[in-house]
């Protein structure tokens, strides 16, 4: 029993102590928004962070106070748009476009052909070359649309230096997009398009403001919204002196981080962008913000102040850091020789890595209680803390891969950070008040052979990673074999479920679910009943009278569907599927989430037997959302 309880306090202390940070020590007060000019994502040593030092994050949680802001952007649907008809697809074979893509292709008919072939045959001559993604294509066009000016002129940034290379090589597209915004009829379309978008950042504020809050706290920290720069001020010539003493002035800048949606880009793929002090997340469609790369983007935007803040600290370490980079570089790898970038790299590699680590330690420790509170003996209890153990250094391969990974892409004191953010996570204080004594203490002998002292650790995380993969493909295409037992067991959740159904139609909605949830103990991942949980909880919605009441169950059914579709076979469960995204295209409909429910009631659409009252429902449904 001591044995067992230990194993849980491992997995899972950590990861609470860094939680229970709270309350806020000042309410900071954000100047107007000002725009910066040039595209750079380095920090210099040239400014320095003004304001109040950072300090944890609040309970009362108001995202535009660490520098979040939800963005649609007029120049990026331009821009897509205007790939689009340029033949940009990324849509993969066999799937269909999602439903504002194809408002767009649709909006896109009446283009003036000789436009459409110029456009194309532009693209056509600067496509990267293979193995490059529809991403990767998309990513140079992203850059130019956060380049120009605003529509309906779009000007274009003058060709210099300056500009990242990636802009410089689609920069001749500009012209083709002013012209392509004034034939198209895109102005007059632009708004409905914006509001599709505003839609998709509603649907992304709560998972995003989750993520955040979660990072600011595992930080122990909030993000510095603003910095100041210290400048030349020209004194007017007078003549009298030939060597007027210089004066200078202190300008502040706005930092923001923008999450913007992107309906036509690549699924998957987020595009990250820094313009001098305000920093882009480009979120493509669906994207689950806590799964994706918006994390590791907004470390970045916390992070890179710090740079600024402690440049005579890194700068005085430049000798060490450089013997590290020329090590990495014997071996034939290409490194920025930008110190600060490397620190910088290092820093948001490791806390991402560390806080992925312990979010899995987490749910993982989440895992074992609930097995071992259902554990009969001792043998059982035994059996579960060996697999435990071996799920824990599994967790902990995964992070030593992950730093390895960043390490040869130039993280190179990714490793160091890790160890040491590792003895300060459980400390409550601001990460920044032990950023001195961290850059201080490194030893470069060390760092440089990282790479050779976890070898096994990278290879057991690879090993383990193809076994996964091999696994579920394994388990896709093996036949479905039904023993006896199965069978009997089978009838037993059709006969369960029938008796729950009775209990549903006298409106015993927490009986019902009650017996639901206890039925998942024994049926794990069964979409059966995710779907009857998730219709328990849309009857409770359509009798509840309090507005809050009703939202929050259906928002539970919309969980409940979803956990049904993922845990659904498309070739045995294709009605179930069909029914939950009719169903959950309804409630979106509902909550005035258009944009959710078009692509809903779309794949019931595709799904649906085109004959039954389903596919019906779900062309109606979507005709209706078109409707004033």
């Amino acid at each position: 029993m001591k044995e067992y309880l230990a194993l849980i306090l491992t997995v899972v202390i950590t990861f609470t102590t860094t939680l229970v940070a709270s309350g806020i020590a000042y309410s900071q007060t954000t100047p107007p928004p000002t725009r910066s000019v040039g595209v750079t994502s380095t920090p210099t040593p040239a400014s320095r962070p003004s304001g109040p030092q950072p300090q944890r994050p609040a309970a009362g949680f108001d995202l535009a106070e660490y520098g979040v802001e939800f963005q649609a952007e007029p120049r990026l649907i331009i821009v897509m748009a205007a790939l689009e008809a340029a033949g940009f697809d990324p849509v993969a074979n066999g799937r269909q476009p999602s439903a504002f893509r194809s408002q767009v292709r649709k909006g896109l008919a009446t283009l003036d052909p000789d436009l459409r072939s110029r456009l194309n045959a532009f693209y056509e001559r600067t496509k990267l070359p293979a193995p490059a993604t529809a991403a990767d294509q998309a990513a140079r066009y992203v850059s130019l649309a956060l380049a120009l000016g605003p529509p309906p002129t779009l000007d274009a940034p003058e060709r210099s230096d300056d500009l990242p290379g990636g802009i410089l090589e689609v920069l001749d597209f500009a012209p083709l997009v002013q012209e392509f915004y004034r034939r198209s009829g895109i102005d007059e379309r632009l708004v409905s398009y914006t509001r599709a978008y505003q839609a998709e950042g509603d649907r992304l504020k709560p998972p995003a403001a989750e993520l955040i809050r979660s990072v600011l706290t595992y930080l122990h920290t909030r993000p510095i919204t603003t910095s100041s720069e210290r400048v030349l001020v020209k004194a007017p010539a007078s003549g009298k002196k030939k060597n007027p003493a210089r004066t200078y002035r202190m300008r502040e800048h706005v930092r923001r981080f923008f999450i913007v949606p992107d309906l036509l880009a690549a699924p998957g793929a987020i595009n990250f962008r820094v313009i001098g002090d305000e920093y882009y997340a480009i979120v493509p469609e669906g994207t689950d913000p806590v799964s994706s790369e918006l994390r590791r983007a907004y470390l970045q935007y916390v992070i890179d102040p710090l740079m600024l803040r402690f440049n005579r600290e890194i700068a005085g370490r430049r000798d060490q850091i450089k013997q590290i980079i020329s090590e990495r570089e014997k071996t034939g790898a290409t490194v920025t020789p930008d110190i600060f970038i490397v620190v910088s790299r290092s820093l948001v590699a490791a806390a991402d890595a560390r806080f992925e680590e312990l979010r899995r330690l987490e749910t993982l420790g989440r895992e074992v209680r609930g097995k071992l509170d259902r554990a009969q003996d001792e043998a059982s209890r035994a059996a579960i803390v060996q697999e435990t153990r071996a799920a824990v250094s599994a967790v902990q391969d995964d992070a030593v891969a992950k730093l390895a990974a960043d390490y040869e892409h130039g993280a190179l004191l990714a490793f160091f950070f890790a160890a040491q953010l590792k003895g300060i996570e459980s400390s409550g204080f601001d990460v920044a008040n032990f950023f001195v004594d961290m850059i201080t203490s490194f030893d470069p002998v060390r760092e440089s052979k990282r790479l050779t002292e976890n070898v096994e650790a990278r290879e057991r995380a690879r090993a383990a990673r193809e076994a996964r993969l091999a696994a579920r493909k394994a388990e896709a295409e093996a036949p479905v074999v039904y023993s006896e037992a199965g069978a009997a067991r089978a009838a037993s959740l059709v006969k369960k479920l029938s008796e729950i159904e009775d209990v549903l139609r006298l409106k015993d909605y927490p009986n019902a679910e009650t017996r639901l949830k206890e039925l998942l103990t024994d049926y794990p991942r069964e979409p059966r009943i995710f779907f009857a949980l998730a219709q328990t909880a849309s009857l409770a919605a359509a009798d509840a009278t309090d507005e809050n009441v009703q939202a929050e169950r259906l928002n539970r059914a919309l969980g409940n569907y979803r956990f049904a579709v993922q845990a659904a076979s498309a070739e045995s469960n294709r009605p179930l599927l069909c029914r939950a995204h009719e169903a959950m295209g309804r409630i979106h409909s509902f909550m005035d989430n258009a944009g959710e429910a078009a692509k809903d009631f779309d794949e019931a659409i595709k799904i649906c037997d085109a004959r039954g009252t389903t596919y019906n429902d779900a062309v109606e449904g979507k005709k209706k959302l078109s409707q004033p």
